[in-house]
């Protein structure tokens, strides 16, 4: 993947920021949940899986389970049977299970609301719980997943070699009136137009101020 020759100054990255709020002023997460508890789940079972994938495994899981004690009463097998159809699924079972337990003994069954306690669970890193902060708590909490990567450094947004340096660069060029939602615009610029192999920039709202060098036409 081409990377961008220089990170963007302040007042292209607010430019940026602003077409992205203009075109979609309320970017929303695309995964389905009913609670904060069916997000960190959902959450938990999208690593190195698509949203389309888990929202189809969970469709009926969250119709009968929406609380840890609900996912402990369930058991391991019926929610391995629940979520076969995604990649990892009997690991991933495995720690929706310890973490529902967890939940339930050492938290009153409440999902904790600080990034090392979400990190305390079995199966969450650091990025599930930057989308639980960002998505339940509004809290302006960067998860940086491949898109975001792609992104950041194809533009000039946020440039970095690894996903840490990525995070940092978000949070420390983004201005902050739009740290809320950057992680969600980024995401979706990633996922519907800058693509890793087909970028449509073409039909970029942005084309004129990234710095990616090989545009397609």
């Amino acid at each position: 993947m081409s990377t961008a020759t220089k990170q963007l100054d302040y007042h292209t990255i607010r430019a940026i920021m602003e077409r992205f709020q203009e075109a979609d002023p309320e970017p929303k997460g695309e995964l389905d949940h009913t609670n904060v508890y069916t997000l960190v789940v959902a959450v938990a079972l999208s690593a190195q899986s698509t949203d389309v994938g888990v929202n189809k495994a969970t469709r009926a899981l969250f119709q009968i389970v929406d609380t840890p004690q609900k996912m402990v009463d369930l058991g391991l097998e019926a929610l391995t049977d629940h979520i076969k159809t995604i990649g990892l699924f009997r690991q991933k079972a495995k720690n929706v299970m310890k973490l529902s337990q967890i939940l339930v003994d050492d938290y009153d069954g409440i999902v904790p609301n600080s990034r090392a306690a979400l990190q305390s669970l079995p199966g969450v890193g650091r990025k599930t719980a930057n989308v639980v902060l960002n998505m339940w708590w509004q809290q302006p909490a960067q998860a940086v997943d491949t898109h975001i990567y792609r992104v950041g450094n194809r533009t000039g947004i946020a440039v970095g070699k690894t996903v840490e340096s990525v995070e940092r660069a978000v949070e420390d060029n983004i201005p902050a009136d739009f740290q809320l939602h950057a992680h969600h615009w980024l995401i979706l610029h990633g996922r519907y137009h800058c693509k890793a192999r087909k970028p449509q920039c073409r039909t970029c709202i942005i084309r004129d101020l990234c710095e990616y060098k090989d545009k397609t036409e």
